[in-house]
């Protein structure tokens, strides 16, 4: 006999399509309610119960599987997070190496979760799902015994009701035979007749106990194994969820350490920062006061009412310091001139002390020289522009009342030798000048 295919052949083939038309033909039967079907409401709860099973199994898998690539996604991303901040991270900074290490020890730690969650948790989930396949084509295989086990059942109840008829045509033989034949060639076809019908009600008979035995081993094997399988969904469940909690507190726990860690490096590293930038404003402000007392260390009143001279120079004085002579000239002039007590006291010392242009080479009301030992820029029509090293000859106030405090009004010496004119006078702040 020729072959169709690897291990199969043609007395197969129409053996299995024989089968297949029988089934077919069968379960029309039992449709129609010509034929009856035999029935197992127990095994059909336990067939439910497995395919219950097997469907929450494989949504957990699938959700296991979606939570373990989001765990090797936030690998990645904390894993890029972790470079650029080792790349940004100053070698000069405070812990360059333990941050290094500490990125290391992060990576290393994403890399364990995964793999213990893909070893401890997915890895037992496939393994308990692997059985149902193979349990799942059985329980087909079963329910196609089942209906071949129902067509042989009745098959042979056909064949028995077809037997007794067959034996009540026997016991009358037809006239034509008795007539044609001799006597003893009717007990031949007689015979022959029983023969036949036996040998069909036998053949169903021997089909009909194969058919049971094959049916019943896979029954009885599946209903041990049924209720089996649907408890040991417990004991997987608790396995793969304790793993997964047992990998999720240590995972977390030592991450929480490496978090720390880096808390405290970036800590430390925002204390030196501060305690340098508050180094650097405390350096600052020393040299700030160094200077300060440097140029303030000539005169101790305050700014002038009129707009004083640079913050980094000293403000004015508020009166001015007269030398020894003109201090005693200005006694002298009190006791004869014994002037009013009302006046005030810097006032009688200016008028006092002013000469009465009687000197050609001093103009009228002169009180004393001063030397300029700051530059200063009029900013206004009635002040006196000075230049460093420039003498003034200060010049005493028509109305007291005028002058401002830490002002003075005078005429360069260069002007009044060339010119002898006084027009050019001007007020200028005292700060910025020296007695000679």
């Amino acid at each position: 006999m020729a072959e169709l295919g690897k291990g199969v052949t043609a007395g197969k083939l129409a053996l299995n399509v024989q089968k297949r038309l029988s089934r077919a033909q069968e379960k029309v039967l039992q449709k129609l309610g010509k034929a009856d079907e035999t029935r197992d409401t127990a095994f059909e709860e336990l067939v439910a119960s497995f395919n219950k099973q097997m469907t929450e199994g494989s949504k957990l898998q699938r959700d296991l599987k979606a939570y373990l690539a989001a765990v090797k996604a936030m690998h990645d991303a904390s894993r890029r997070l972790q470079d650029c901040l080792a790349d940004m991270y100053e070698p000069d900074w405070f812990g360059k190496e333990e941050m290094d290490a500490l990125v290391e020890d992060t990576d290393t730690l994403w890399l364990d979760y995964h793999q213990n969650l893909t070893d401890k948790a997915l890895l037992c989930m496939d393994t308990y799902l692997a059985q149902f396949p193979e349990i799942k084509s059985r329980i087909a295989k079963r329910e196609r015994k089942l209906v071949d086990f129902d067509s042989a059942r009745h098959h042979f109840s056909s064949l028995q009701k077809g037997k007794k008829k067959d034996e009540a045509k026997i016991a009358k033989p037809a006239a034509l035979l008795e007539m044609a034949a001799p006597s003893w060639a009717q007990g031949l076809i007689s015979a022959h007749q029983v023969a036949q019908t036996n040998l069909s009600y036998n053949q169903a008979e021997e089909d009909l106990g194969r058919a049971q035995k094959i049916f019943e081993e896979l029954n009885v094997e599946l209903q041990d194994e049924l209720p089996t399988l649907w408890d040991s969904r417990v004991g997987v469940y608790v396995g793969t969820f304790q793993s997964l909690a047992g990998h999720q507190e240590k995972f977390h726990k030592e991450m929480s350490k490496l978090s720390q860690n880096l808390n405290d490096i970036m800590t430390k590293l925002e204390e030196l920062r501060q305690l340098k930038k508050d180094a650097t404003a405390a350096t600052k402000t020393v040299d700030d006061a160094k200077s300060e007392e440097a140029n303030h260390s000539e005169s101790t009143s305050p700014a002038p009412k009129k707009l004083g001279p640079p913050p980094s120079r000293p403000p004015p004085r508020l009166t001015p310091s007269p030398d020894p002579k003109q201090q005693s000239l200005g006694m002298l002039e009190e006791e004869v001139s014994a002037p009013d007590t009302n006046t005030d006291a810097s006032s009688t010392t200016q008028q006092s002390s002013v000469t009465n242009g009687s000197d050609a080479d001093l103009p009228p009301g002169f009180l004393y020289k001063v030397k300029a030992v700051h530059e200063y820029t009029a900013t206004d029509n009635d002040e006196l522009e000075l230049k460093v090293g420039d003498a003034v000859l200060v010049l005493a106030f028509d109305n007291p009342d005028e002058q401002d405090d830490g002002w003075l009004l005078g005429v360069k010496e260069s002007h009044w030798s060339q010119k002898k004119d006084i027009s050019a006078k001007g007020v200028f702040p005292e700060n910025f000048t020296q007695k000679v």
